[in-house]
């Protein structure tokens, strides 16, 4: 006899919820910040060498996505410059950072 399952949406949105899903994201997303730390650029000419590698951090809450309805994590780096070090201007070439730890930090 084949088994049957019917799904019910509630349910499917309390997982996506739980306090194991919202721990999940959040162990994700240090492992991608963990990745972003250690390709972030250092220049040592700047006044304050360091900064953007040092300021990476990471939250998780449980009513994130589009409709509020899931677990989902951030990483952020709240240095004023840190858009210019991923996607570069004029003068300085894209690290793409973020990407590249998504990239290699996702696969964990």
């Amino acid at each position: 006899m084949a088994a049957r399952f019917k799904m019910k949406r509630k349910g499917i949105g309390e997982m996506l919820r739980m306090p194991g899903m919202q721990a999940e994201m959040l162990r994700r997303a240090d492992v991608i910040k963990g990745v972003a730390i250690a390709l972030s650029p250092v220049d040592e000419r700047s006044p304050d060498p360091g900064h953007y590698k040092g300021s990476w951090s990471t939250d998780s809450t449980a009513r994130g996505g589009r409709r509020r309805d899931r677990a989902v994590a951030h990483v952020r780096n709240s240095a004023y410059y840190a858009r210019w070090v991923e996607y570069g201007t004029e003068k300085v070439r894209a690290h793409h950072v973020l990407l590249r730890a998504a990239q290699i930090g996702g696969r964990n």
